[in-house]
């Protein structure tokens, strides 16, 4: 196999619309990735064909919901190496996951005087829900450093993670550097001192392979929105054994084995963590996703993707005053970049004008400015679908803006 990438983009019909009149250039796909026309078909086709509600009905269409939602949860198992489909609890996406297990497992096993460590390169949603933690039960959140390029720094790392440790936190991939972390290291340091790993995985999905048994991770969060699947739908992977000893996050339906006044009895793992009616066509959907990548020969899209990602680097920094914000040599998917007397808003705002979307801000990492002593940055992020066209356009577009902001 090989990997055709004009094949792949005629697969994705919002790429072929015109945006001021200008044909679009998608490179925000850290913020959200488009959608093949497979995912799209399958969220519609469950409401026009199999719209019913799961685990619940005896009748026809509760009994298809149910086995495609759960083949769903399988596909998800297979796709990140879990063990067991039950080790899947399927979520609104990573920000959910990482609150879960804040929520349940931190409750009941953090207490004053531990510590929690995070790396100082996280998005809020694995920065804010352990703060929150720390603060409801008097545990030190402790931040592991990384240096100017954005490579992790494991030497502070070893000193950091000790003892006092009870979950070591870590984004796989960067959605702010694009940096690729080392989280197998990480989880090994995490286990040698009695800790558990969660990896933030939410940037990393579509673009690394992800092993959470061959890298010994206890949670794994991720998005489907990110990989190529619809919005609002995610998971948490657990090792089994520790989903079971934590106690359920919300209360309601599906979750429950009996329930009187006097006494509720859970459900078993997964369904413990699921109340509530589920995100159906979202799990189908992020399952054909997820069957859609697997139909590529994912090698090939890996080194597509890093051939982009190296050529943009390279036109990027011919501009004169442009400097790139996160240079770590084991990166994917972004390029962050500030140019100096040009805002990045307003930057933005011109590129749209020519068609072209990136992201501008923070990124949800205000920590990651800090350390670079910056309000924000210019980040294109990139997508299979992406070419070496689309970073001339890029190119093109920013020369045309800087000529006006400058």
């Amino acid at each position: 196999m090989n990997f055709d990438v004009e094949r792949e983009r005629a697969r994705f019909p919002a790429l072929h619309q015109q945006v001021w009149n200008k044909p679009l250039t998608w490179l925000d796909s850290a913020a959200t990735t488009q959608k093949p026309d497979v995912v799209i078909d399958a969220e519609a086709a469950f409401y026009r064909e199999d719209n019913a509600n799961v685990h619940r009905g005896v009748h026809a269409l509760s009994a298809r919901a149910t086995q495609k939602f759960e083949a769903g949860r399988d596909k998800i198992a297979k796709f990140l190496g879990a063990a067991e489909s039950r080790e899947i609890v399927l979520l609104r996406g990573t920000t959910e996951a990482v609150n879960l297990v804040a929520n349940t497992w931190g409750t009941a096993n953090v207490k004053a005087g531990d510590e929690i460590a995070i790396s100082g390169m996280e998005h809020h949603s694995n920065i804010v829900p352990w703060q929150m933690l720390c603060q409801r039960t008097g545990a030190t959140l402790r931040v592991l450093p990384y240096d100017d390029r954005g490579v992790l720094d494991l030497d502070a790392a070893r000193t950091i993670i000790g003892p006092k440790t009870k979950l070591v936190g870590c984004v796989h991939v960067s959605n702010a550097l694009g940096t690729v972390n080392p989280v197998r290291d990480l989880a090994a340091l995490a286990h040698a001192q009695g800790a558990v790993m969660l990896v933030d995985g939410a940037q990393a999905t579509a673009h690394v392979p992800v092993d959470v048994v061959g890298m010994d991770i206890d949670f794994y969060a991720m998005s489907g929105h990110k990989v190529y699947a619809p919005t609002g739908i995610g998971a948490l992977y657990g090792k089994a054994k520790l989903l079971e000893a934590m106690p359920p996050w919300q209360g309601g339906g599906d979750m429950i084995r009996s329930v009187t006044f006097e006494k509720t009895l859970y459900a078993a793992i997964p369904a413990k963590f699921e109340a509530g009616t589920p995100n159906v066509a979202g799990v189908i959907a992020l399952g054909v996703a997820l069957d859609y990548l697997g139909s590529l020969d994912r090698e090939a899209m890996y080194a597509h993707e890093d051939d982009v990602l190296a050529y943009g680097t390279e036109r990027l920094l011919e501009i004169p005053g442009l400097r790139m914000v996160g240079t770590a040599p084991q990166k994917v998917g972004v390029l962050s970049f500030v140019i100096d007397g040009v805002h990045p808003h307003d930057l933005g705002t011109i590129l749209d004008r020519h068609g072209i979307a990136i992201r501008t801000g923070h990124h949800c990492a205000q920590p990651v400015m800090a350390h670079f002593k910056i309000p924000a940055t210019a980040r294109a992020s990139l997508g299979l679908y992406n070419t070496r066209a689309d970073i001339d356009r890029l190119i093109d577009g920013l020369l045309a803006a800087i000529k006006v902001l400058r």
